[in-house]
């Protein structure tokens, strides 16, 4: 075997030459998370070159490639034993920014990628392209490289080709044609990786089984004490025992990798990389390697950073109320952005450096940049290079607050923006704030405006089973809407100004009575709420009636709160020139959606908080906005007002629909079946689900008075024959060996679920979800593609194609990555039929459950 450091794209660029990955490979897996790793990493070098640091190559992993044969006319094939995510995420990034050169008009700089990366241009057939996926892998790839229809179509391919295009597009508009270029240069010359490459004669299977079955490696923390260790031959045993050892046992060892990580970025490595924190660390001690006590020193103060490090992960442990407070904030917040800037304050404030107060006010303007972001909608990318660069800012000039404050206030440009107080108003007036963020992060700004009251008795919401309650309904009975057609505006109906509402502020509050509330009207909702001991339920309870005029004055009151509660930037003013990031979601949302599929203006404007009129007005006007054409009228027509504003199509926006695979009827409209709502767009931008929403996961287990709940609802909403069937179902189901859970919602889903995974790691399955009273069944896709063996493509469309084998269901292919449905009624007439792809189910899990390896019991 043969090992050569080379960049991707002159390993792909050898001659003629064929990456075929082999049949034995699994199907291409890489997902958002994995792609957004990578993006970040190409990000980081990207800034790099635009700010003239001295480039350095990005090491992505090795590929190992075996000789296969020399084909006709001199074309080398290799086989890709290992690295095929890589190498195919690779050619899809070119793919997109090839594609983004086509649009914009030139012609060289697309040829260029096309012809040297993508294809061998004097070669036939499967030949042609100089990656080959395997069998299932195949057209959606080869629909990528060739630019066909049906490009970005469902499935990990189609996803990571949208993926790309998306981050172009947005990357592009904050950094115009020198980011492109930057972008481009890093792709070509900068992704760096080890190609080990097999001798004729080796056994690739040997290879390939080896490589994927690797014991458990030393972490970087681990890989830091030997080397720490091994320069203390005379004081290492005292250091240990005294400092390392009570630090590593306080921590545990997650923490502890931790603490080395943010030791190195408090330090002014702003940079840092949890993957490579032995590498930088060894770098910075170095010079120290002869000198024991300096050594020492450096243990003693990481040990002295592990207490406080502690006092930030658990906020009772600070004896200080004002800086306790806003710890305990920031852990309720959730993740780790706010960890550098935290461990830095308390340096200063145990040195005598700052006051708590101080500290604590720098924190809270922290805070507050977080919740006004997630406010107004802005993304968190980015936001974590913001407060890596925070704590070399508390050694200028200033208190810590005010050097705080000052930082945050100097990004203007929509990544960073900190937004002011007119712009949190609007997004409290507009935005649908709960599909904004975490689940906890809504509910903890909900918790601090209500503490805001000042309630002479509060609540003690470590006791209280509260969650996020919508004052008008979410799936609201018709009297709902007969009270919203008496403000619908023009053009306007009462489901459009319903989704346009729902979601915001305005509508929203904290209640344990979410079960009693329900989708009642609002006189029943006014009794239950006019006994909470929450101040904004007794407000609520106070309104004569709830609609447009009570939602939106409500928002007004919250947003004046929410300004006081999280101050802004110095001056308090939004930036001019900053595009309302609605836009830019929207344009996020056209480009993440897969071919073949279309959605409506309505279900656009409630994705990212406006009126359907303002999104047609856009669509219609914003020269160059990609994938317009699959905008469409609640019906599915094309808009009479419909015009293209590129100069790259012409002609009938529906030849264009069809040909990526969405299919009209003789009345010109669009196949429901291939409607993206609201809540699928919200999957496709990567927003997560909303903890209690019919989209969230199911419990673990049954509930024998939420089956009551379910079986009522059944019996009250659908016929005999349907009843009967769905039971007949669930009975045959329980007889394959699952059980039934039931979701928390309003309306009592039900889980068909089976037991898969390992004793020490479980991971249940189900593969639909029933709704009793929408009177619908989900195929829930979207959960199957994160878990064996539904990760694995082929099988997901074979459930499909089970699925469409029954008269009445028709699942879009389109919607393989998400939750398509058929009606419950179904069940009436085709029960043995769903009993029988059941069955497929359950036989396929047991498949794949049998071929896993034996799991070894854990050593105590």
């Amino acid at each position: 075997m043969h090992a050569r450091e080379i960049t991707f794209s002159k390993l792909v660029q050898q001659g003629e030459m064929q990456l075929q990955v082999p049949l034995y490979q699994r199907t291409y897996s890489w997902q958002r998370d994995e792609l957004r790793q990578l993006w970040d990493d190409v990000q980081e070098l990207v800034e790099d070159q635009l700010a003239g640091r001295p480039p350095t190559a990005h090491f992505l992993g090795s590929v190992v490639l075996a000789p296969e044969q020399v084909a006709a006319g001199g074309m080398t094939r290799w086989l890709v034993v290992d690295g095929q995510q890589r190498l195919t995420t690779l050619m899809l990034a070119f793919t997109a920014l090839r594609d983004r050169h086509r649009r914009c008009g030139e012609d060289k700089r697309a040829a260029r990628i096309h012809d040297l990366l993508l294809v061998n241009g004097y070669q036939d057939g499967n030949d042609h392209y100089r990656l080959l996926p395997t069998q299932a892998d195949r057209d959606a790839f080869i629909a990528c490289v060739e630019a066909l229809p049906k490009a970005g179509g469902p499935g990990n391919v189609g996803a990571a080709y949208r993926y790309f295009t998306a981050a172009l597009a947005e990357g592009e508009e904050a950094g115009g044609e020198a980011w492109v270029k930057a972008v481009e240069s890093v792709l070509r010359d900068f992704l760096s990786i080890v190609a080990i490459t097999a001798a004729e004669g080796d056994n690739v299977y040997r290879i390939f089984e080896s490589i994927n079955n690797t014991g458990v490696g030393l972490s970087q923390s681990d890989l830091l004490r030997n080397y720490l260790f091994m320069y203390l031959p005379s004081r290492g045993e005292a250091v240990y025992r005294n400092l390392w050892l009570p630090m590593q046992e306080l921590l545990g060892p997650e923490r502890l990798e931790l603490l080395v990580w943010l030791d190195l970025v408090v330090a002014g490595n702003s940079r840092a990389k949890q993957s490579e924190i032995y590498r930088d660390q060894k770098k910075r001690l170095e010079p120290l390697n002869a000198d024991e006590a300096a050594l020492e020193s450096e243990i003693r103060r990481l040990s002295l950073r592990a207490d406080r490090l502690m006092r930030i992960l658990e906020p009772e442990r600070e004896t200080h109320p004002g800086l306790r407070e806003v710890l305990e904030r920031l852990a309720r917040w959730g993740g780790q952005t706010h960890y550098p800037l935290a461990l830095r304050l308390l340096d200063l404030v145990d040195e005598g450096s700052a006051e708590p107060a101080d500290a604590a006010q720098a924190l809270a303007y922290a805070e507050s940049y977080m919740v006004r972001r997630l406010f107004a909608g802005y993304s968190t990318a980015g936001s974590n290079r913001v407060f890596m660069e925070l704590p070399k800012e508390l050694d200028k000039e200033g208190s810590p607050a005010e050097s705080v404050r000052r930082h945050l206030s100097r990004n203007k440009t929509g990544a960073r923006v900190w937004p002011g107080d007119e712009a949190v108003r609007e997004a409290i007036r507009t935005r649908p704030f709960y599909k904004a963020g975490r689940s906890n992060q809504r509910f903890q700004v909900l918790r601090r405006l209500e503490e805001s009251y000042g309630a002479s008795e509060p609540v003690d919401y470590d006791k209280a089973p509260l969650s996020v309650e919508h004052v008008l309904p979410q799936q609201p009975a018709r009297q709902w809407f007969d009270l919203l057609a008496e403000e619908v505006g023009d053009g306007e109906s009462p489901e459009e100004l319903h989704a346009l509402l729902v979601h915001t502020l305005g509508n929203l509050t904290l209640s344990g009575d979410n079960a009693r509330l329900s989708n009642h009207p609002f006189r029943r909702k006014q009794e239950i709420l006019d006994s909470s001991a929450l101040r904004m339920n007794q407000g609520i309870a106070a309104q004569e009636r709830w609609g447009r005029a009570e939602i939106l004055a409500r928002a007004e009151e919250l947003g004046q709160r929410a300004v006081q509660l999280w101050p802004g930037p110095i001056g308090g003013m939004a930036h001019a020139d900053d595009e309302w990031a609605g836009w830019r979601e929207l344009q996020g949302a056209l480009l993440a959606m897969p071919a073949g599929t279309w959605t409506t203006y309505g279900d656009l404007a409630a994705l990212i908080g406006t009126h359907a009129v303002a999104v047609g007005n856009h669509v219609a006007t914003k020269k160059g906005l990609h994938c317009a054409y699959r905008v469409l009228t609640a019906d599915g027509r094309i808009s009479d007002g419909f015009r293209w504003t590129d100069d790259l199509h012409s002609g009938d926006p529906k030849d264009l629909l069809e040909a990526e695979g969405v299919p009209f009827d003789q009345a010109g409209r669009a196949r429901r079946s291939h409607r993206l709502t609201t809540a699928d767009l919200a999957v496709l931008v990567g927003r997560e689900l909303t903890e209690g929403s019919p989209l969230a996961e199911p419990p673990a287990g049954g509930d024998d008075t939420a089956a009551t709940r379910f079986e009522t609802l059944l019996r009250d909403n659908q016929t005999a024959d349907t009843v009967q069937g769905v039971l007949d179902a669930l009975r045959f189901w329980e007889q394959q060996g699952g059980y039934a859970a039931y979701g928390r919602a309003n309306e009592t889903s039900c889980f068909p679920m089976l037991e898969a995974g390992t004793a020490h790691a479980p991971q249940p399955l189900w593969p639909i979800a029933l709704y009793p009273a929408s009177g619908t069944v989900d195929v829930v896709f979207q959960y199957l593609k994160r878990r064996p063996p539904f990760d694995d493509e082929p099988l997901r469309r074979e459930l499909l194609d089970r699925f469409n084998a029954i008269d009445g269901i028709e699942l879009a292919e389109a919607k393989l990555d998400l939750r398509p449905s058929f009606p419950l009624e179904v069940f009436a007439d085709h029960s043995e039929e769903i009993c029988a792809v059941l069955e497929w189910f359950v036989h396929t899990v047991a498949l794949a459950e049998a071929r896993r390896p034996i799991e070894e019991e854990p050593e105590f």
